[in-house]
């Protein structure tokens, strides 16, 4: 049985879900497209191409191997996009929740049986009625006694292609961990730009280390909830990204333990801050897979941390 242990992003890592991009599938018709700046590369003829994302995944999976981390795949299904595990589950504490995802993406969450078949099962959360319940693993980011929510609460939700979690998405996380501080957070959204487009709260938003994050404060609706998290970490110690670095995916780093972050090798200005503030930055290429809305968190679905 796999002991689940997940309580923050930063914390020492000992397994994970990684995507892959392998039997990835042609590149999808605009009108299949499920978010703004996938559509942006289709249309302009960018889309990335199966060889250069599974060359950045491996070399993701390399940094991995060197912290000796275990490193589950799914099962290869051809011809499908199977790149961004934090979408399909996401793990809090020791509890593994199948997501609410978009119905198009079904497919992808059987293809780990392999590692939910090693879960206690009192300790396997699935959401029955999708329909209703809409909640991705983007949208959730954990903190200790917190968790994070990103949503969308306009009443044209229903409308909104990137709006991925829902009020009753929050609810059934609340009603799992009712002892858990939970803050939720409106995203900006938007089909027609992509760089007006917070898909799910990591695109704005993520914790590093212990008591730092990056953030993009143009992603949040409501700037009071933006404040939230200000007065939580201070100011000092929030990374504020630009709206372009927002649309590269600067906030979508991954945290292999609080002094570890694998970034962007693009994301100069990043990490820099990261190393001045005593982080070991590895350096990965990841620009083809950013190209479709996510990036290296995105990718993870993180199963134990110490």
């Amino acid at each position: 049985m796999l002991s689940l242990n997940v309580k923050n992003e930063t914390s020492r890592l000992r397994a994970v879900v990684l995507g892959t991009a392998v039997s990835n599938g042609p590149t999808p018709d605009a009108k299949n497209a499920y978010d703004p700046k996938s559509l942006e590369h289709i249309l302009a003829g960018t889309y990335p191409n199966e060889r250069d994302m599974s060359d950045e995944m491996e070399a993701f999976r390399k940094v991995f191997e060197k912290y000796d981390v275990k490193v589950y795949r799914p099962q290869i299904i051809a011809d499908e996009n199977q790149i961004f595990t934090r979408d399909i589950a996401f793990v809090i504490d020791d509890v593994f929740i199948e997501a609410g995802i978009l119905p198009e993406r079904d497919k992808e969450f059987p293809a780990i049986q392999h590692v939910t078949d090693q879960i206690d099962p009192k300790k396997f959360v699935r959401i029955l009625d999708k329909e209703k319940i809409h909640i991705e693993g983007g949208d959730v980011i954990l903190w200790n006694d917190y968790i994070f929510i990103g949503t969308y609460k306009s009443n044209d939700y229903p409308q909104i292609k990137t709006a991925r979690t829902n009020q009753a998405g929050i609810d059934f996380v609340k009603n799992l961990f009712p002892h858990k501080k939970i803050l939720t957070f409106d995203l900006v959204k938007s089909w027609q730009d992509a760089r007006d487009n917070a898909l799910h709260l990591d695109c704005c938003f993520q914790p590093v280390g212990i008591d730092k994050a990056i953030i993009y404060k143009g992603g949040f609706r409501n700037e009071a909830e933006y404040l939230q998290l200000v007065d939580l970490f201070g100011m000092e110690n929030l990374f504020h990204i630009t709206r372009d670095e927002m649309y590269n995916m600067y906030s979508n780093v991954f945290s292999i333990a609080p002094d570890v972050v694998v970034s962007e090798r693009n994301f100069t200005r990043l990490n820099d801050w990261l190393r001045a503030n005593g982080f070991t930055v590895e350096e990965i290429p990841y620009a083809e897979i950013s190209k479709q809305e996510g990036l290296l968190r995105c990718s993870t679905l993180p199963l134990i941390r110490d």
